[in-house]
């Protein structure tokens, strides 16, 4: 059996160079992150929960908390079980009368989900392998393509503003939305 890590969320962010929408988890023990790229509505979802922004109707992922919750169901938690051809394969965990039952998920509508219910998010160590981020190593394996390929006209201000703000927060639990006009 594969070790879990459990994650926060440690911000939402929107890529500077075609606006697709990035979700990073960061290791609770450690200073690895894990980016995931997800869609506009989902991180939408995520970004409302996080800011506790109120709306007028409940969106999908508050029914589905709803849900659970009238069927006498707690949402124990996520887990992020795989990655495949740069897909990431998640399940809930939900529990009820005492049974705990894994359901297959999105991630990114697994994650909008523990965000609602404060439920905490595992990932499976293999993925971090695969997928996973140090800040220091990132910026070496920039460096040494810049090194490798000096006429290349590579941009990587994207990554280093990415860089420069992993870590850098005014209180170390409560995530952040990165917005690249400000």
């Amino acid at each position: 059996m594969s070790k879990l890590i459990e994650c926060i969320i440690d911000s939402v962010r929107v890529s500077l160079t075609n606006q697709d929408r990035i979700v990073v988890l960061k290791d609770k023990q450690s200073p690895r992150y894990l980016p995931i790229w997800i869609g506009v509505y989902e991180s939408e979802a995520i970004t409302i929960a996080l800011q506790s922004i109120s709306v007028a109707r409940p969106l999908t992922h508050d029914l589905l908390k709803s849900v659970i919750k009238t069927l006498d169901g707690n949402l124990v938690g996520m887990e992020i079980t795989a990655i495949e051809n740069d897909t990431f394969y998640s399940t809930l965990i939900i529990e009820s009368a005492g049974v705990q039952k894994h359901v297959d998920c999105r991630t990114s509508d697994a994650l909008a989900l523990v965000v609602r219910c404060q439920a905490p998010i595992f990932v499976n160590e293999e993925v971090f392998d695969v997928a996973g981020i140090l800040p220091e190593d990132f910026q070496t394996m920039a460096e040494q393509e810049t090194e490798e390929q000096p006429d290349a006209d590579l941009d990587l201000s994207a990554f280093d503003d990415f860089l420069d703000q992993l870590g850098k927060k005014d209180k170390p639990d409560e995530p952040t939305l990165q917005d690249p006009q400000s």
